[in-house]
Order: structure tokens, then C-alpha cells, then sequence
């Protein structure tokens, strides 16, 4: 298991009291998860990949934990479900997860040509990433890349990808990094900048990630008690835009913690803290 991100500023920041009661939104690989049962919290930990949890379950046998396989939107009926209705804190770790980066049929990363496009989280949602590059209209397509990626390049390479479907369809990473190439000219060294924006849009479209999160947020803030923290990590600027907006238009008390990281992966990362 990796050492979670900012798992220090992390537990600071959410004050863990002995007895009580948090939620991990987003259990992943367990770090944060695991800390804060050291600490003495009671923790509902919440994930959406069934895979996670079933291995979460494996490791950690504690009894202060209660597991749930979820989506972390559901957040308000899930914990008061489980007798977490009213909590002292939240954690949602945005980031995915290295199990899940190096998932061999997911096709997360650019680095794996040979994957299937699926990027699903929960294989019960119907939308793959194979789906919308094949189905969808030139113009869906640019608006998707364009808002979940803020790429320069958008509408020039959903053209391109249209162009090439109705040659063949694009299944595997491998071959959408040949569009991609095509689209914007260069090799695949000068071009992982551009790769990395297009598969996080993708990602975020299967998933529907800021509907998800802005549900999880609103749904959060009303389990918090009153002087509660709910913490969240972002790793790209348009979760933490979602993520301080949320927070200026409910009037939240919130603050960015800067913190400076060795590790490529979490240099784009930012921690915020929302108090109740």
C-alpha cells in the first residue's frame, strides 16, 4: 500500500477525536482509512469500486469500521442507513487510486495501449469511454473534452476521431493514441500532456464525476455536526474550482492548505478544508 496523499495535513486538519464518528468517502487502498482507526475514530468508510472494498475487508477487521460499496453522491442516505447521520468529519480523497490505475482491464492510463477504453469505476455503470468516443457527435465530443480538460486542441481532435470511426472503431487505448496523434501533429513523447488531459476528460464523463461531487458535497455538509470539517483533495483545477465554489455559494467557512510534494503524482494535488 502507498502512503496516502497528505495523510499528515489529512488527520490535522480533520481534528480526529477518540469515539468520534467520520467518514471516508473515499476508502481506496485504506491509508487514511487505517489512520483514523488508529486515532480512536468509529468510521463508515465508503468506496465506489467493488474490488476496493472487498479487499479493504481483507485487511482491516477493526470494529470501529462499518464498509459500504457506494457511490460517495449517495453519501446522505448511505450514512444514515449505516447510523452515521450526524458526524464530525469527512474525508473525500479525489485521486484514483493505484489499484485502480494499474487495473489491467479499465484502461485508465495512457501508458497501457493494449487496454480496453472502459474507465468505469462501478462496472454497473452502463457508459464506457469506448461508447462515447464512438457514438457521440463531433460536437459532444469537443464539448466533453473542452469542459473536462480545458484542452486547446478539443474540437481539432474529436474531428479527428470522428474522421477515423468511420474507418474503424477506436476500442483500446493504443489506438486512440494514434488519433490523437494524428489529430495534433508531433510523437508520443511531446504529446503525453495532451494524452493525460484527454483521458482524465474521458474519465470524468463515464463517471459523471462534478455532478457526483457537487451531490457528495451538498449531501456531506448536512451530516457534519456543528464546527465539523469535511477535507477534500483535488487533483486537477477543475475539482478544486467545483470544490471552492461549493463552498462561496453555501457561505462555508473553507481553507486551502498549500502543501509541497516530492512525488510528480501529487504536485497537482490541493487540500481544502470546509467547516460547518
Amino acid at each position: 500500500m502507498h502512503t496516502p496523499v497528505f495523510l499528515n495535513q489529512v488527520m490535522e486538519s480533520l481534528g480526529i477525536k477518540r469515539g468520534g464518528q467520520y467518514i471516508d468517502a473515499t476508502a481506496g487502498e485504506g491509508g487514511h482509512l487505517k489512520q483514523m482507526l488508529l486515532q480512536g475514530a468509529r468510521v463508515l468508510a465508503i468506496d465506489w469500486n467493488p474490488e476496493q472494498i472487498t479487499a479493504l475487508k481483507k485487511q482491516i477487521t477493526d470494529q470501529n469500521v462499518l464498509f459500504h460499496c457506494g457511490n460517495f453522491a449517495d453519501i446522505e442516505t448511505i450514512a444514515g442507513e449505516k447510523g452515521f447521520a450526524q458526524v464530525d468529519g469527512i474525508l473525500f480523497d479525489l485521486g484514483l487510486s493505484m489499484r485502480e490505475l494499474q487495473n489491467l482491464e479499465k484502461g485508465f492510463s495512457y501508458k497501457r495501449p493494449e487496454e480496453p477504453l472502459d474507465m468505469r469505476l462501478n462496472e454497473e455503470t452502463q457508459l464506457t469511454a469506448a461508447e462515447i468516443i464512438n457514438r457521440f457527435s463531433e460536437e459532444e465530443l469537443a464539448d466533453i473534452l473542452a469542459k473536462n480538460s480545458e484542452e486547446l486542441y478539443s474540437a481539432k481532435i474529436a474531428k479527428q476521431i470522428v474522421e477515423e470511426r468511420r474507418i474503424q472503431k477506436i476500442y483500446t487505448v493504443g489506438q486512440l493514441l494514434v488519433v490523437l496523434d494524428r489529430s495534433i501533429g508531433g510523437s508520443s513523447g511531446s504529446n503525453e500532456k495532451v494524452y493525460a488531459r484527454i483521458f482524465q476528460a474521458l474519465r470524468i464523463a463515464v463517471n459523471e464525476e462534478p455532478d457526483n461531487l457537487q451531490k457528495a458535497l451538498a449531501g456531506g455538509m448536512k451530516l457534519l455536526a456543528e464546527g465539523g470539517k469535511m477535507v477534500v483533495i483535488t487533483f486537477h483545477s477543475l475539482e478544486d474550482r467545483a470544490v471552492k465554489l461549493f463552498a462561496r455559494r453555501n457561505h462555508i467557512v473553507e481553507k486551502r492548505i498549500e502543501v509541497k510534494s516530492p512525488h510528480s503524482f501529487e504536485r497537482s494535488a490541493k487540500l481544502r478544508v470546509l467547516q460547518k
